[in-house]
């Protein structure tokens, strides 16, 4: 799984005034990564607003998504939820042909036990016929996934390729690469942590920054899985102020606020989601023009 080496982006799901999908935009950010020099691309991620999309909806951004990238870059979509047997159904029907690997976060809401937890991903790798990535993040999940389980998962199924681990711990992250099987990837999943886990011995990010600064953010990555550590967090310290910027008032409210100051969409988002408040607007805005001077 050379293709989930390096950046990865957790698309968005751009939405015009009337909160319909605005698939030019959706075309313009995809363009925008790609062009940027990410690795890869993630479809209907939690940054996509998956949660307030219906089924006619998330196809239209596959569709979109698919025809805009014409090919050029791997893609992983995200089949993920708290209703196992739903989620194995999709796997048994959907037509994978198009991706590389699927990103399948650890339920929310029920609050399995690990061995809950193991079970679900058990039944999802039985399921799926492509390679697969379980996601861990806590913050959204209220449950944490032990490395214990990830690592008992990924030596038990083949097919269980990766983690994206977005617990925002590197003590955790550390775990993970300290006892994970040779060819297991681990990902991260938090954009301010990702240059340390890379140099601990990651393979690179999921990341919702690097759709707004994917030259810069890409390249950090590159530099840090080359070891150029002096000039990688050069890079880190360049972006940090920003990445504390677009969580701070919710994702992905904060990276639609950067699209729309770099003209490329509206910064709209459902409810219960709102768009950032003005003073945030402001300094996005502030920082986004410091970068592309």
């Amino acid at each position: 799984m050379q293709s989930l080496i390096g950046t990865g982006v957790a698309l968005v799901t751009p939405f015009k005034e009337d909160f319909s999908i605005d698939t030019e935009a959706l075309r313009r950010i995809v363009n925008f990564s790609v062009d940027g020099g990410i690795e890869y691309l993630v479809i209907l991620g939690t940054t996509a607003e998956n949660a307030t999309l219906n089924n006619d909806e998330k196809e239209l951004v596959i569709q979109t998504v698919i025809d805009a990238n014409n090919g050029r870059l791997p893609l992983v979509l995200g089949v993920g939820g708290n209703n196992t047997m739903e989620v194995v159904a999709e796997l048994k029907t959907r037509d994978m042909s198009p991706y590389v690997a699927i990103l399948s976060v650890s339920p929310y809401y029920n609050k399995p036990s690990q061995e809950g937890i193991y079970q679900h991903f058990k039944a999802i790798a039985e399921a799926s016929p492509i390679p697969v990535i379980v996601y861990n993040v806590p913050g959204r999940t209220s449950s944490n996934m032990l490395p214990k389980t990830v690592l008992r998962l990924a030596n038990d199924f083949k097919n269980i390729v990766a983690i994206k681990e977005a617990a925002g711990d590197i003590v955790q992250a550390m775990q993970l690469l300290k006892d994970k099987p040779k060819d297991f990837h681990v990902i991260s999943g938090d954009d301010m942590t990702a240059l340390a886990t890379v140099l601990a011995g990651g393979s690179g990010i999921i990341s919702v920054i690097a759709q707004g600064f994917p030259k810069e953010f890409s390249e950090m990555i590159r530099l840090g899985l080359n070891r150029k550590v002096d000039e990688a967090f050069k890079s880190q310290y360049l972006l940090s102020d920003c990445i504390e910027m677009i969580f701070e008032q919710g994702n992905p409210a904060g990276i639609k606020q950067v699209f729309q100051c770099l003209g490329i969409a509206d910064n709209t988002v459902r409810l219960p989601l709102v768009s950032v408040d003005e003073d945030l607007q402001k300094r996005i805005a502030e920082f986004v023009k410091k970068i592309d001077k």
